[in-house]
């Protein structure tokens, strides 16, 4: 996948999360928008059954009242002639009020209880909606999690896949350029003096037959010189491809010349501290471990500007571990390097081997590398 997919991709999820978590504030908005009508209605409800009870009350003592002024009038009524107009008149009036006034109680106390039934239904359809919005906010929040936390492990295995596609591309580059280097080297070192020393082969014959014996001793001395130092050229070259002395002297031995020339070049304090038994450790964790300590000192001389640089090695019968500080400048962890294929390199190494690798860094304090990695028969 190219770089621009990758970032498209990241747009797409963006863009899915932003309308997932925009549907989730609406969801989330709508239900709180229900629990306040809820509380509303409830409040609301709570007042209309006071006012029917109220209005209950009332009526019974309305009722009480109108029947008592019925008996009222029907008694004015059989006696007609007994009570003035006035009188007649005044009965009748209290009678029909008492009765509209209880004809209004009802018809409020009716409208009153047709409002709480409503009321009451629709506080049950708000208590099921807010269940439902609340089941809805945590769901989508879920996908929201999903969206946001799984796919970007998706995104970042894209981008690993994608560096380590680039550091396979380094790689070959690397390869390249190290025959390129390994040619060049050979080409003006060792061959150069191997073809020199042909031609004081030839000036040594010359001088022998033409001149006397200790001028061809002389030329033969110089010969010998320059014998030596090709000699010391290609051997050079060859540690650089694998030191030898892994073969010959084990690890720590080789570490610690390795780390004494460094010391020496760079004019700074390097302090190696081992502890385990190191004899019969296979072959390919010594070229592992010589080479990611090798990698870790490097890129601590060459970035970090230390003074102390101190490397651990312990090894038991189930692990070998290997820690390199330094007291150098230190940098952010967090911010991606353009060129950092030697920590990706060694990594590479390290998961081979079924290993784990930890980096810790802070600005001004320094950087520490954690190696551990099983040993397998």
């Amino acid at each position: 996948m190219k770089p621009s997919d990758h970032k498209n991709l990241d747009q797409v999820i963006d863009e899915m999360v932003e309308v997932v978590e925009h549907s989730k504030d609406e969801i989330y908005e709508i239900t709180e928008e229900s629990r306040r009508e809820y509380k509303t209605l409830s409040e609301q409800l709570e007042e209309i059954r006071l006012k029917v009870k109220q209005l209950i009350t009332d009526s019974e003592q309305l009722e009480k009242k109108e029947r008592l002024a019925r008996n009222r009038l029907a008694q004015v009524s059989e006696n007609f002639n007994i009570y003035s107009e006035e009188e007649i008149r005044e009965v009748y009036e209290k009678t029909h009020a008492l009765q509209t006034e209880l004809k209004m109680k009802r018809e409020r106390e009716l409208s009153l209880r047709h409002r709480r039934d409503y009321i009451e239904r629709r506080l049950k359809s708000l208590e099921q909606m807010i269940e439902r919005g609340t089941s809805l906010v945590s769901k989508v929040s879920i996908i929201s999690t999903y969206l946001t936390d799984d796919f970007k492990q998706i995104g970042d295995l894209i981008q690993d896949a994608n560096q380590k596609q680039s550091f396979g591309l380094k790689i070959i580059e690397a390869q390249e350029e190290e025959r390129r280097r390994i040619s060049r080297e050979i080409h003006d070192g060792p061959a150069q003096m191997l073809a020199n020393i042909l031609l004081r082969a030839d000036l040594v014959d010359r001088t022998f037959r033409e001149r006397s014996r200790e001028e061809a001793m002389t030329e033969i001395k110089s010969m010998r010189t320059m014998v030596r130092s090709s000699l010391y050229e290609v051997r050079r070259i060859i540690y650089d491809l694998r030191p030898m002395a892994l073969d010959d002297l084990g690890l720590i031995p080789t570490i610690r010349k390795y780390l004494a020339n460094m010391e020496d070049y760079n004019q700074i304090t390097i302090v190696l501290s081992e502890q385990g038994q190191f004899e019969g450790l296979a072959s390919k964790y010594e070229v592992a471990l010589f080479r990611m300590i090798q990698e870790s000192v490097q890129n601590a001389v060459k970035h970090a500007s230390p003074t102390l640089i101190q490397v651990n090695i312990y090894v038991d019968k189930t692990d070998v571990s290997v820690s390199v500080r330094d007291d150098g400048v230190g940098f952010d962890v967090h911010q991606k390097k353009d060129k950092s294929f030697g920590l990706i390199g060694m990594r590479e190494r390290v998961e081979m081997l079924d290993g784990d690798l930890e980096l810790n860094s802070t600005i001004g304090k320094g950087t520490s590398i954690y190696i551990k990695i099983p040993l397998k028969n």
